[in-house]
């Protein structure tokens, strides 16, 4: 590959800015300087420095993040900052997105890619990769919203009841629910149907990885193989 390519391909310029930046002097390849735009690197391992910043070649971005409160899952947010403002521009340069979406006021696990394969694995409901959320509802939870959300509710834009893959109460007025499938304040509204609200709500895991504990509000990182792995696991884990 060569070299201008490669910095393309991580979002660090276009082709004529890579370019540029190379015969400035301004990157590095594997620690070793290269005024050759046209050089031919090896993407195996391939380290960039770009204005000493330091940026490890990857074919596809996977990214977890730790979302805030108040940012919305949009390149084009309308009432609160972009999700995307809390990330390198670099990865929103080489076009990561939203592996589908947590509304404004929602919290928890949040991830990124640029690989369309794999977001649609995450996303697709024949897939059963479980969603696994906390909701801190308004009035205590009972045994019959329990079993509405396990049996399926009926939502007004729907056409058959949905149901929870899991729900479970983690105190009198908190829940733990697992979804297959990311809807439009789909949580929310399956409560809100089950004769309850949700005050409070957080993503806590999705598959078998869970957000790490020690990731911040607005924090992000880079997932590997294992992650990966653990991300895509059906519902029921095999470990079940």
């Amino acid at each position: 590959m060569k070299l201008y390519r490669a910095l393309q391909s991580q979002g660090l310029g276009s082709r004529r800015g890579c370019a540029a930046l190379v015969r400035a002097g301004a990157v590095l390849a594997n620690g070793l300087a290269c005024a050759d735009p046209e050089a031919e690197v090896d993407p195996v391992g391939l380290e960039l420095t770009v204005d000493g910043t330091v940026w490890a070649y990857r074919d596809k971005a996977y990214l977890v993040m730790h979302k805030p409160e108040g940012y919305e899952c949009s390149h084009h947010p309308r009432h609160h900052p972009s999700v995307f403002s809390l990330l390198p521009a670099p990865l929103v340069q080489r076009g990561v997105q939203c592996v589908g979406r947590l509304d404004q006021d929602t919290t928890g696990l949040l991830l990124f890619s640029d690989d369309g394969q794999f977001i649609h694995r995450m996303t697709s409901p024949k897939k059963r990769v479980g969603k696994v959320y906390r909701a801190r509802c308004a009035e205590p939870v009972n045994a019959a919203t329990l079993a509405a959300l396990r049996a399926g509710v009926q939502l007004n834009d729907e056409p058959a009841p949905l149901a929870a893959l899991a729900c479970e109460a983690v105190d009198d007025r908190t829940l733990r629910l697992v979804l297959a499938e990311g809807k439009y304040h789909q949580v929310r509204r399956m409560i809100a149907a089950a004769g309850n609200h949700v005050a409070r709500l957080h993503r806590e895991a999705v598959g078998e990885y869970p957000l790490p504990d020690d990731l911040p509000p607005g924090g992000w990182r880079w997932l590997e193989a294992g992650d990966l792995q653990r991300l895509e696991c059906a519902w029921p884990s095999a470990k079940s």
